[in-house]
């Protein structure tokens, strides 16, 4: 018999919405929507098709051949028209689309109509070295605004574009560049972090050392004295781009043409190279952008991610790019010269809606409310949170030093789903630490392991009916595909554990492989985790499970402690019984082990199954992801 999945967090307030924010909110009423949207939901996604521009009308909505799906059928269009001509042909012309700043305070500002100069001239070059539609490009750039431009003018001519976060050392980039077979490599000569300044272009001649299909390497010089280029494949960025015609049609492509291939790692193995396309992705990215974040035409948006990763891709560059939006995109670590460089950039340019990740509102945590409490944030609209569960401390410490006025959208999705599938909207009543309902037209729900619905409790996060921007294979490998919709019968099984409460409202409580199993009980580690960070000691848990003779599991705890408190055995007996008082006997920790850092994806995630791996003396499988 399937083990209960044990909730042990108290569900604590409810959160209503500014009046004026929800008057103004382009959805007033989810209960209303979420219904109309779900009784019909092929007419509910036709509907929000039609706002964008299609060369051609689709004459089927959706196709559903068990787990393969196709959405507007023999529609024309192409994602980098409907971000860039769309609005060149209107009044924003002239109004700002990207804002960069650098680590070193550069600014660099785009209207749309010079984004747009610019696609083209990079979209003309990708054509002079003889690239075709269906190519691959690998895009291995530092958070600079050409990272924006050549993604776009991939799109623009059916190439497909594979970013690969400028992290990533030399064989991590190979075997992506080997698995898309790609033809050309887009590089900088160096990124900078934290003053230092990181050499990329010897990971690139590293990589490509083994990799035969690449024919050209063109290279973003940012280093005035920097090294020259050393062969006959290398090409200056600005070379490349001198005498290009600022003039360049946009491909009418089918709605299911390839538009990324975008690699995140796997437990084990090689990473899942997942392949979205044109339409349905477009279509998923416009209309949770455009609704979970309000986006008006007078906001000023900012994500913190960067195009590396699916949150870059959706909600930096072609979410707020569909919508007309302004982003401000910033090169940098938040606490870097100092931890008010977020802060500080809200103020500087009005910021209305910021977007950012749970690790980094605890490391911002770290420092105190000082730090924000220097700055106006008065410009705030809409907050939000995206890469993991944020546990209730971290939300409630946002919401505070924000002014306690300005809604989180608490959003769950993942790279395999392309866009935002929970997530409460500007009108719901909040629960901290809840990614509350569904988004419109998504059927989610928690079930069994047999797929039997869960009215309350815990149990496994699935999506039960196809959406637009859901990933359409694994490149090279569809068998990978079949199993997030075979792994649970009839449903996308999303590999997450997820409470739902008496409200309906969604408790995501981490990865299926973090749960715990104690004494029968499977506890979800982001409770446990929680549960510890809201100790007034501690600004960063990771709990895994160990093998126990009698209990089956036991669980472990890995706290790193705020400033001016140390490792005592009394601070330990402190942690474990306020994660008694917190959850429950069965939740404690039987260790406590204070560290100085927590191994990390690049993207922010914690890597449990890494300290898992070295507590048992195991292989840790893929950490190609990892931070360090």
């Amino acid at each position: 018999m399937e083990e209960n999945i044990e909730t042990l967090q108290k569900s604590g307030r409810v959160i209503h919405p500014p009046a004026e924010l929800k008057a103004q909110a382009y959805i007033q009423d989810y209960d209303k929507a979420y219904k109309e949207s779900i009784a019909d939901p092929e007419k509910f996604w036709d509907g929000i098709a039609k706002e964008l521009h299609w060369f051609s009308p689709w004459h089927t909505i959706l196709e559903w051949n068990y787990p393969w799906a196709k959405w507007f059928l023999g529609g024309t269009c192409n994602i980098s028209y409907n971000c860039l001509d769309r609005h060149v042909q209107s009044p924003r012309k002239n109004k700002v689309a990207v804002i960069w700043v650098g680590e070193n305070g550069e600014e660099r500002i785009f209207t749309y109509a010079e984004l747009y100069r610019q696609v083209n001239k990079c979209a003309n070059a990708l054509k002079s070295l003889g690239l075709q539609k269906g190519d691959r490009v690998t895009i291995y750039l530092p958070k600079i605004p050409e990272q924006i431009v050549a993604m776009l003018a991939c799109a623009r001519i059916g190439l497909i574009h594979s970013v690969i976060y400028s992290g990533f050392s030399a064989p991590a980039l190979k075997s992506r560049i080997l698995d898309a077979e790609s033809k050309l490599v887009i590089t900088a000569d160096v990124g900078y972090d934290r003053a230092k300044t990181i050499a990329l272009k010897p990971v690139v001649d590293e990589a490509i050392a083994d990799c035969p299909t690449v024919e050209k390497v063109v290279v973003v010089r940012r280093e005035k004295n920097g090294p020259a280029l050393s062969s006959d494949k290398e090409i200056d960025w600005e070379d490349w781009l001198t005498g290009q015609s600022t003039s360049c049609e946009a491909l009418q492509l089918d709605s299911e043409t390839p538009l990324y291939i975008l690699y995140t790692s796997g437990t084990t193995g090689k990473p899942k190279g997942v392949v979205h396309v044109h339409g349905g992705y477009m279509v998923g990215t416009y209309i949770t952008t455009k609704y979970v974040f309000d986006l008006k035409d007078e906001d000023v948006y900012f994500c913190v991610a960067d195009p590396g990763w699916v949150t870059g891709h959706s909600y930096i560059v072609y979410g707020p790019l569909l919508n007309g939006g302004t982003i401000l995109t910033a090169e940098g670590k938040p606490d870097y010269p100092n931890p008010g460089r977020w802060w500080d950039l809200i103020e500087r340019y009005g910021v209305s809606i910021f977007y950012t990740t749970p690790t980094a509102i605890r490391l911002l945590m770290k420092y105190g409310e000082e730090w924000p409490g220097k700055y106006d944030l008065s410009s705030l609209r809409i907050l939000g949170s995206v890469g993991e569960p944020i546990n209730p401390e971290a939300w409630e410490w946002f919401y505070r030093v924000t002014g306690s006025s300005k809604p989180i959208m608490d959003t769950w999705w993942q790279t395999e789903t392309g866009s935002i599938l929970v997530t409460p909207l500007p009108c719901v009543p909040l629960k901290p630490g809840s990614a509350t309902r569904p988004f419109l037209g998504i059927e989610a729900d928690v079930v069994d392991r047999e797929g039997k619905s869960i009215a309350q409790g815990g149990g496994f996060a699935v999506i039960k009916k196809p959406w637009p921007s859901m990933m359409r294979t694994i490149h090279n490998d569809p068998d990978r595909y079949l199993l997030y919709w075979n792994t649970i019968p009839g449903c996308y099984t999303a590999g997450d554990v997820c409470h739902k409460d008496e409200d309906g409202y969604l408790w995501f409580m981490g990865r299926a492989d973090d749960v715990v199993k104690v004494a029968g009980n499977r506890i979800g580690t982001a409770e446990v985790e929680s549960a510890l960070v809201s100790h007034e000691a501690v600004v960063e848990a990771a709990v895994i499970g160990k093998p126990h003779k009698t209990a089956g599991e036991m669980i472990k705890a890995f706290v790193i402690l705020k400033q001016g408190h140390t490792e005592t055995p009394d601070m330990i007996k402190h942690l474990q019984d306020h994660v008694l008082q917190e959850l429950g006997k069965i939740a404690v920790p039987k260790e406590v082990e204070i560290v100085s850092s927590l191994p990390k994806t690049r993207s922010g995630k914690i890597m449990r199954r890494v300290l898992k791996a070295k507590e048992l003396g195991q292989d840790p499988g893929d950490i190609s992801t990892l931070d360090e």
